[in-house]
Parts: structure tokens; sequence; C-alpha cells
């Protein structure tokens, strides 16, 4: 595979799976052998399990190869998953167990206690989990890492320079968020069209919780969330891609408006230094019109990785104001996961 690794994808046929594969096409360090899905889909080419829903073509080189059962042995080093949530759990473990690391987009492990759930340029240091799961669950070289929730990473990614440089008291969150984040078939047409849905199924439980752990920090080798207050208002709105979320923020420290745009605009961190494929020059893209961020126009900012902060400013409640937007099936998903995977190499705990 000319030293690349070889990489298993759990969920091939669904959105995010088929994500996965068009990211990683033409990957310098992956290249995909295996693919696996549910049971309708198993014993068929990929071609004829899966309903291509992405622009451009199903990969050619990856049309024959039959699609497996998500479970060990696959002919791989590691496997991303993108399992749904009432299957990925049991499968997930049977395959850190099996010896293969596991980089989950699922959501069954995300507040496990020894589970990183690791946005590369917030919480790096989180990866030490990984030595103490595999102690505590008996696994050798198998461990499992997960990627935030697609909203969360978006919500997080804009608090985390603020909460590096002042601290984040607590923060209130009102998301309107794309339809291809409910998968396909999805939202029915009747339902989002001409409408806005005030209800995404535990989704603003997944945020609060899920950015406590992602902004905390590790002790002992145990992760001690972050002190920050989360509430969260989830929509689903008539976007394709590109999940918003309009928040309001109390620091811990005095800081004027252009103390917290600087702090957004010139954010960098560690996947940046290490030069990682995946990882936007700019994480986050500060915009100073009056109206952005917008899905159409910014979701694709740094190929998809780069989450766009606007409306930045003083707010008559708490103490600031902005609008987040991040594309949700690339750096809330696939994307992040093989971001995480390109860290994880670098740490050396991917071989």
């Amino acid at each position: 595979m000319n030293g690349k690794f070889c990489v298993g994808i759990l969920g091939a046929t669904g959105v995010v799976g088929q994500r996965f594969i068009q990211l990683l096409e033409d990957h310098p360090q992956f290249e995909v052998t295996a693919l696996a899905a549910s049971d309708r889909s198993q014993g068929k080419t990929y071609a004829e399990a899966c309903a291509w829903r992405l622009p451009g073509e199903m990969p050619g080189r990856l049309r024959k190869v039959v699609v497996q059962s998500p479970a060990p042995p696959l002919d791989c080093d590691f496997v991303f998953s993108s399992l749904p949530g009432d299957v990925a759990g049991e499968a997930e473990e049977s395959f850190a167990r099996a010896g293969y690391p596991v980089i989950s987009n699922s959501s069954s492990h995300r507040m496990d206690a020894d589970v990183p759930l690791l946005i590369p340029e917030v919480n790096a240091e989180h990866l030490s989990l990984i030595d103490s799961q595999r102690t505590a669950r008996g696994y050798d070289r198998g461990y499992i890492v997960t990627n935030p929730n697609c909203s969360t990473i978006v919500i997080a990614m804009a608090l985390a320079p603020l909460h590096r440089e002042f601290g984040v008291a607590s923060c209130v969150a009102t998301t309107m968020q794309a339809i291809s984040g409910a998968g396909y078939p999805g939202v029915a047409s009747l339902d989002i069209t001409d409408n806005v849905l005030p209800f995404i199924g535990g989704e603003e439980e997944k945020i609060e919780s899920e950015t406590v752990k992602i902004l905390g920090r590790v002790s002992d080798g145990k992760i001690v969330d972050a002190g920050t207050l989360v509430s969260a208002q989830c929509n689903r709105v008539n976007v394709i891609d590109g999940h918003m979320a309009s928040m309001r923020v109390k620091l811990s420290q005095t800081a004027s408006l252009d103390q917290v745009r600087a702090a957004l605009g010139s954010f960098t961190s560690l996947p940046q230094e290490l030069k990682l494929h995946s990882a936007p020059a700019n994480p986050i893209i500060v915009r100073d019109e009056a109206d952005r961020p917008q899905p159409r126009l910014d979701r694709d900012a740094g190929n998809g990785m780069s989450v766009t902060v606007g409306r930045i400013a003083p707010d008559n409640v708490l103490d600031y104001r902005l609008v987040a937007l991040g594309h949700n099936t690339i750096r809330g998903a696939a994307g992040a996961a093989i971001l995480n995977a390109e860290l994880l190499i670098a740490m050396g705990k991917l071989r």
C-alpha cells in the first residue's frame, strides 16, 4: 500500500461513511481497504449496496469492494466508525478488544470517562487517556477515540480560544442545523420545507455535556470537566450542509472587543504546528461583514475544516455574542475523525 495505513470504514454506506470515502480518496497517509455496513448491505459490492449521495462520482477503486459485517476481523490497520449509535457501542468495543484502534464519529462512547473526546486544536492532551483505557479495559494495541457531535465541534471550537485566554464562565447557544445532519433520507420534505423544526432529539444534551468535557483538563489520568455552564437550544433548518450557532458568552476575566476578536482570529494550535494534512491553516476564520457567516458562502472554508465566526459584539445580558458556522459532515464528522487519526500518527499512538 505504498507505506500507507490500511483503513476500514464501519457504516460505509451512510452519509458520513460516504464522506469518509470521498475525503480519503487521495489521502497521502490512508488507503481504504475494507468496507462494512448493516445486514442489508453485506455480501454486495459497494456500488450495489450504496446509493451515492455526494457531488461527483463514487470512487471507482471501491465500486467492486464487497461490503462486510461490522465485526472483526477486517483487512485493515484501524477503523473509522460512523455506525448508528444503537449498534456502535458493542461493535467498536469488539474491534478495540481485537486490537484495532477505533477512531469513531459515533456517539456511543463519547462520554465514557476513559475515552478521549477529541478536537486536535483544543484538547490534544486528552490522548493521554488511551493508556489508562487500555489498562482498565484489557485492550492490547486497540483503543477508542471519538470526535464530538457535529454541532458541539462548532461551538467548542469557537469557545476554545476564549477559554484559553480569558476563561468562559457560561455560554448560551442556539443552533440552526442543516438537514444533512439527520442522515439520509433524514427529515421528510413536507416537514422541513417552509418550516423550522425546533427540536432535534438528544442534541441539546450532547452539546451541554460534551462541551465541558472537551474544555476540561486531564488530572491523575482522568478528565476534570471545565466549570463552564452551557445551555443549548437546537433547531433543524432548510439548509443542506452547514451548522450555525448563535452564541452568547460570559467570560471569567474582563476582555475588550478587540481582545476577543484577536483571540479568535489568531487561534492556531498543534495541528497547524505539525502541518497535519487535513488541518486548515486557520481553524477559525473571523468575518467582519454584518451578514456573515452564511452556510452557502462559508461552510467550505478551509476545505470544510475551518469554523467561521462573525457578528462579534458586546452583549447586553452576558459579555459577548457571536455567530459560528462549520460544515457538519466534514469538520463536524468525517473530516474531524480523519484529523484525529492524523494527530494519533503524529503523536506515535497509531502505528
